[in-house]
């Protein structure tokens, strides 16, 4: 059968859609971008925002309209949260849970003769079987995302996802350790650690997420290793002066903080007060300076008065960030903030929201500038034909863009950072370009078969 593959939310769930992609070619079945006839959509999805559910209609509707007879498979945490709902659009042949996900090749046959929509769900509270996945085999990527943690046993109060994906759980660190020589085997040039709560990382033998990273380090592969997310109450002072030592890890922390207001964390039911958030941004700041720090902040929570707003934005302003990620809030059924007093404004959230993507911005740019004269690695990524320039992103997440044929070979490169342009830091090679005789195959932006 022809299948096209869509993915919506974190780049776990693409490292998931990968390797049930790899299933189902191995199942002797041709995967199609998702612009093309298919005999099957699957859609891999997310339930982090609001939108969840409209999304997923208008990813359905944009499929049937190429592929009219499509058996429609929905896929994913929504698909956990809500089968009933998803089960009743029009055209859904199945829906299928997170415990099933990496069955669905199995499942196939059955589900597109069905001629009734069909649930596979199972109840995922009490899940211990770990299902690794990662982004790799097969892509023309250069860049493998590789989940070693799933599931969370937090409770804060605004989040779905440990319904969704249930308690944590990890892979073996032998397993890791497999699967990194693996992805060295395939020529990739770097790997990102992925996970739902990366630090809480438990091994069958009680590793931590420290041991993780020495027994990586200890390895030293022929790639780079980036660190996906990591909440701030697991970022200990060891893990940070791990990476500032290390030869493999890049500079580049991502650190969700959420509000800059003690009141505020407190009714998330966050692990951490912004002293100490403040504490470890600092030391990252002090044993590498010149790494980049991204943030996670949700906006309008209940109760975020402008004064509690106003908090957040004069402790951001404070630290060394380089980039956040801004997210709006919204009620998530089965929350216990669903039902918090102190709701905000839906036009006030995006007025905040609008208002902290302008300081990520500013930030951007000004830590841009900062870098401008130093010498630092570059991935060459995309080709953009029009221009005649390669983006891709340094050790220490600086979106660049370098001038080279399409041919130029997919590789690490040192490059000077040169100016500043709108959205990227114009950067010159200092060493020699190595070009391929093979066509660049297209990278597909939405990684609609990845």
């Amino acid at each position: 059968m022809r299948i096209a593959l869509h993915t919506l939310g974190c780049k776990l769930n693409y490292s998931e859609t990968a390797t049930v992609r790899d299933e189902l070619v191995q199942r002797g079945h041709v995967v199609v971008p998702f612009s093309e006839e298919a005999d099957v959509l699957l859609v891999n999805t997310c339930s982090v925002t609001e939108n969840a559910d409209t999304e997923c209609r208008k990813i359905i509707r944009r499929g049937l309209r190429t592929s009219p007879n499509a058996s429609v498979v929905i896929t994913g945490c929504y698909a956990q949260l809500q089968p009933e709902e998803i089960a009743s659009i029009d055209g859904v042949k199945a829906v299928v849970g997170m415990t099933q996900k990496f069955n669905i090749g199995e499942m196939l046959d059955v589900i597109v003769s069905s001629a009734s929509p069909r649930i596979y769900v199972d109840e995922i509270s009490t899940a211990t079987v770990f299902n690794g996945s990662r982004t790799g085999r097969g892509d023309s990527r250069t860049r493998s995302f590789f989940k070693i943690q799933d599931g969370c046993d937090y409770s804060c109060t605004f989040c779905t996802i440990p319904l969704a994906r249930g308690p944590a759980r990890a892979m073996s660190l032998l397993a890791i350790r497999q699967e990194l020589e693996s992805i060295a085997h395939e020529g990739y040039h770097e790997v990102v650690l992925s996970g739902i709560n990366l630090g809480e990382y438990r091994g069958e033998n009680e590793e931590r997420f420290i041991d993780v990273l020495k027994m990586i380090d200890d390895y030293e592969p022929p790639y780079r290793v980036r660190i996906s997310s990591i909440e701030p109450n697991t970022l200990s002072t060891e893990i940070i002066d791990l990476i500032a030592a290390s030869k493999t890890f890049v500079p580049h922390l991502h650190v969700p903080l959420q509000s800059g207001s003690a009141d505020v964390l407190r009714s998330m039911r966050r692990r951490y007060n912004p002293g100490k958030y403040r504490e470890m941004a600092a030391h990252i700041a002090t044993v590498m300076p010149h790494a980049a720090l991204g943030i996670d902040v949700i906006v309008g929570f209940p109760g975020e008065t402008d004064e509690l707003f106003e908090e957040t934005v004069t402790f951001l302003e404070s630290l060394p960030f380089t980039y956040l990620h801004v997210f709006t809030y919204s009620e998530r059924e089965n929350t216990p903030a669903r039902s918090m007093s102190g709701r905000v404004d839906v036009s006030l959230r995006r007025a905040r929201t609008q208002k902290l993507r302008a300081l990520s911005n500013e930030r951007t740019t000004r830590f841009h500038a900062e870098q401008c004269g130093s010498t630092r690695v570059m991935i060459p990524e995309g080709f953009d034909p029009t221009t005649g320039t390669w983006d891709g992103w340094t050790e220490n997440h600086v979106y660049v863009r370098l001038e080279a044929p399409s041919t130029l070979m997919k590789k690490p490169y040192r490059v000077l950072l040169q100016q500043v342009e709108r959205d990227a830091v114009r950067v010159v090679p200092l060493e020699t370009l190595e070009l391929t005789t093979p066509p660049i195959l297209p990278v597909l932006n939405n990684m609609e078969h990845a």
